[in-house]
């Protein structure tokens, strides 16, 4: 692997992206929007969108031009759309309305100015306040109507955190009582805080080791809630009412480009974890006991490889681009083999209404159907506005589809119209 396509890794790791409120994600009756939607599963809840573009893709309905420097994804919630971006080393969250219009700003601190300079996570909007985890580790809570600062948490200095390479990358993971972090110390390597407050719940160990640039998910068992994340080389799995440390799966001790996910399905009542990383072990299913104390690996696909572009499931099959060789893939999730594959670079997928969206990293857009692990890319349209890497995941709201390029934001439009 060459320097700069290890670099490329790390960055692309960090990616770590209404009004009929139909993106807004309802668990125990919080109203929640967040990256790549529900669970972080890449998969919109969405109806009524176009099975096919035009030859010129679908209509731009607005843009922004100085929305920063960044690699984080957009989010809609309510009626505003909210983005962040570095600006000479100072990050600032923007919010717009549906039309494109800034509404305001607020500056949220010092942001990401080094190796690939630029915002890296996406922020969390739960019961109209907003969660974001700057790439030096600041966590601020806000009012998302106003931008005013609530309370805020400096995991290097308040945590006695470390860095990564190239930025803390998380999204913040909020439920009803905590805002799930990684400092990545020693001591405090996983920490939960309230999230009226910030003050410190709990502190997990771990396994001791730096941060990954992976976004966390919980899992819920009748027995236990389960945190679900990377660090530098381990999966974790954390007890989140005391965060002790129930199980770990080790990754390879020179790599930690662990930028996606993972996923949780249960299957006629048996508990199973996928995740798909761009080293260590690559694509893997495990079985997650009942108790949800110790996992069992079903099977490691080494070819099903993402390094940061997610991936999603639809019925028996996983979707997602290889790192190593740069096609698209689909994977049976029974057997562990790959079924289906399309040459169309590597990059980012998520899924709504039945079909796949493969942003790819020279900026194009595929429109690909996905039915029983089979894949016919449909249409394409190319990303002309913005500079650097396409890294941002799309994000898509009420028939619109979102895409951030650098310091370039648009708005698609993808709703089907009535006949």
């Amino acid at each position: 692997m060459t320097t700069k396509t290890f670099i490329l890794f790390l960055i692309a790791g960090s990616l770590l992206f209404s009004c009929t409120r139909s993106t807004e994600m309802k668990t125990n009756k919080l109203k929640m929007s967040q990256w790549r939607g529900k669970y972080y599963a890449g998969v919109f809840d969405e109806k009524n969108l176009l099975k096919y573009w035009s030859e010129e893709g679908p209509a731009m309905l607005w843009k922004a031009d100085s929305i920063g420097n960044g690699y984080g994804s957009p989010i809609v919630y309510e009626d505003k759309l909210y983005v962040m971006g570095e600006k000479d080393s100072i990050g600032t969250l923007y919010a717009f309305d549906l039309n494109g219009k800034e509404l305001w700003k607020v500056n949220y601190g010092k942001e990401w100015g080094r190796y690939f300079p630029g915002s890296r996570s996406t922020p969390t909007i739960v019961d109209g306040l907003l969660y974001l985890e700057s790439g030096f580790g600041r966590v601020v809570c806000m009012e998302a109507t106003t931008g005013k600062e609530k309370w805020a948490v400096d995991m290097l200095k308040d945590l006695n955190g470390r860095n990564t390479n190239f930025g803390f990358s998380e999204s913040p993971l909020v439920d009803e009582k905590n805002v799930y972090c990684m400092p990545g110390g020693h001591d405090t390597n996983v920490v939960a805080l309230d999230r009226m407050t910030g003050k410190i719940n709990w502190i997990s160990k771990g396994m001791c080791e730096e941060p990954s640039y992976c976004s966390p998910i919980i899992i819920h068992l009748p027995e236990r809630s389960i945190l679900v994340t990377f660090s530098k080389q381990h999966l974790l799995g954390i007890d989140i009412k005391d965060g002790s440390l129930l199980w770990s799966d080790f990754q390879h001790k020179d790599g930690d480009t662990h930028g996606n996910s993972p996923m949780y399905e249960n299957y006629y009542n048996n508990h199973y974890i996928y995740y798909v990383a761009g080293d260590g072990q690559r694509g893997v299913k495990l079985k997650l006991s009942d108790a949800g104390s110790k996992i069992t690996a079903l099977w490691r696909n080494k070819l099903f490889d993402n390094a940061y572009g997610g991936f999603v499931k639809q019925g028996d099959y996983l979707y997602g681009s290889g790192h190593r060789k740069k096609n698209w893939f689909s994977l049976n999730v029974r057997t562990g083999q790959i079924c289906d594959s399309l040459k169309i670079n590597r990059g980012i997928t998520v899924m709504a209404d039945s079909m796949l969206y493969c942003y790819n990293e020279k900026g194009e857009i595929f429109l690909v159907k996905a039915r029983d692990g089979k894949m016919e890319k449909i249409s394409s349209l190319k990303i002309k506005h913005g500079s650097k890497e396409h890294f941002a995941h799309p994000y898509i709201a009420n028939g619109v589809l979102y895409i951030r390029h650098g310091k370039a934001l648009m708005a698609f439009d993808i709703k089907r119209k009535a006949a």
